[in-house]
């Protein structure tokens, strides 16, 4: 294989940095993995992951953890249930059996983001991930890349693979390309002990998930195995509202505020998402990377996941992406085919960013849609 004694530096401890590692390992490789958290125990933010069979499931059998999968994941809580924007139920998979296939088999399974980076890294080698270590330049040297880190630290590496995440300071040294603004933001929002700090929530939740749409905005709830709800509002927005609205993000009085102005003739139902006391909000205005985007292929420099691709997430393609970036990242450089380092990143980049384009396509229309006046029926149409 090509990578036969280099030295790999993973820079991002997520979902597809944590699988790149996992399946080099399984094959001798050297891998480390730099992670801007502190320790592996902090908090882990947002809201569940649904694993596909084509990608993330795919990713995971490759790198023998499906067991580990099985033993982690959450039973129900891949069923969802359409909303419209006074809380009246529309489409309800609590009640139907169109969530399963044949042999009980659950379809696109959930699984909180904490256990899934704990099994991931369970399934790690002692001392792969370096903590503490956020990115904060690289040079080239002789035989490949000085990583250095905002703690002083630094490293080196033959080969880098950014998984940095939808901001990564490595991305530029790929290519100059930059992503573009959807048209939608959103304001996220986690509230803790759900049950009791929004007991009608809860309720509606099921342990599932929720979508309403009404007044082309949408309102997305999850559930989590820790008793907290992840929600998001998504809107059609100037890509500059977020320093022009005037709102502190911090204070959930004026969140709740610009919730009642902005979504007027929803229910008071959603209110609750508003008034825990340990609401905690985060706006994100969705970019997405143009999908004729191309580049030169280095030798010992590529990228996966959100750095590579970036997308908004209204097609749930996310981290399967990434974790499929992962494996058909490992299968180039395990790979006896390829003459080299560079052949076979290449031979990764162009079959990565095709996939990504027509998946980006189809996550950029089911955005307008969602985001339209027919939402509802579109959402309906999708599951019927």
């Amino acid at each position: 294989m090509v990578i036969q004694d280099k030295k790999i530096a993973i820079v991002g401890g997520g979902p597809g940095g944590l699988t790149l590692a996992r399946i080099l390992q399984m094959h001798g490789a050297d891998v480390k993995v730099y992670e801007r958290d502190v320790n592996k125990d902090v908090r882990v933010q947002g809201a569940t992951l649904d694993l596909h069979d084509e990608s993330g499931l795919l990713a995971l059998h490759q790198a023998g953890l499906m067991d580990a999968f099985k033993a982690n994941y959450r039973p129900g809580a891949e069923k969802i249930r359409v909303l419209d924007q006074y809380a009246k139920v529309l489409y309800d998979e609590h009640t139907t059996t169109g969530s399963e296939i044949p042999g009980a088999a659950i379809l696109r399974p959930e699984i909180d983001r904490g256990p899934l980076r704990q099994l991931l890294l369970e399934s790690l080698q002692p001392e792969t991930v370096v903590w503490n270590s956020q990115f904060y330049a690289m040079s080239p040297t002789d035989s490949g890349w000085k990583l250095e880190f905002k703690n002083g630290s630094s490293a080196l590496a033959d080969i880098v693979i950014a998984a940095d995440g939808a901001n990564s300071k490595i991305r530029p040294l790929i290519t100059a390309v930059q992503p573009f603004y959807s048209g939608v933001t959103i304001v996220e929002g986690t509230v803790y002990d759900a049950e009791n700090a929004a007991p009608a929530i809860y309720d509606l939740l099921k342990g599932g998930k929720l979508f309403a749409f009404g007044d082309s905005k949408s309102l997305i709830v999850s559930s989590k195995g820790d008793g907290s709800i992840t929600f998001y509002t998504g809107c059609n927005a100037e890509e500059t509202w977020i320093s022009g609205c005037g709102i502190d993000f911090s204070d959930k009085a004026q969140v709740h505020a610009w919730f009642r102005e902005e979504f007027t003739d929803w229910s008071n139902t959603w209110d609750e998402l508003f008034e825990s006391e340990q609401v905690h909000f985060v706006t994100r205005p969705q970019y997405c990377m143009p999908l004729d985007q191309t580049w030169e292929a280095h030798p010992n420099l590529t990228m996966l996941g959100d750095a590579a691709h970036l997308m908004p997430p209204y097609a749930g393609e996310g981290v399967n992406m990434a974790m499929l970036d992962a494996l058909e990242l490992s299968e180039c450089l395990l790979s006896d085919e390829h003459a080299d380092t560079r052949s076979a990143i290449a031979a990764y980049e162009t079959r990565m960013r095709a996939r990504a384009a027509e998946v980006g396509r189809i996550t950029l229309e089911q955005t307008a849609a969602l985001h339209g006046p027919g939402a509802i029926s579109h959402m309906l149409q999708v599951f019927s």
